[in-house]
């Protein structure tokens, strides 16, 4: 990936831009300024459907290689996958909806 884009991305870049890369799901945001944060961009988790947008409205965001290492081991963890099974046994079927159109661009891993 470009840092020399990363750092555009950042110092000019709109709140809330998300920008592809080139792993399919992984997206970079910037986000605002938050109380005493400043800007910065993150790490988006969203799964995409055949053209590479987004599926979910919001995706996970991760912000630092802890919180990667941590949802690594949540996500990883065997019960998981029965926890999922029994939601999807219980709640409805969602129905389609209208998606927002994204950037073009896409930053390469």
């Amino acid at each position: 990936m470009s840092e020399e884009k990363l750092k555009e991305l950042l110092a000019t870049g709109k709140e809330w831009t998300r920008v592809k890369t080139s792993i399919p799901g992984v997206f970079i945001v910037k986000l605002p300024v938050f109380r005493s944060s400043p800007a910065r961009l993150s790490v988006e988790i969203n799964p995409v459907d055949a053209s590479g947008n987004p599926t979910k409205r919001r995706g996970l965001f991760i912000m630092s290689v802890e919180e990667y290492e941590e949802f690594k081991a949540i996500l990883a963890n065997e019960k998981m996958e029965n926890l999922l099974d029994m939601l999807e046994e219980v709640n409805p079927k969602a129905t389609g909806g209208r998606r927002a159109k994204m950037s073009d661009d896409v930053i390469e891993i």
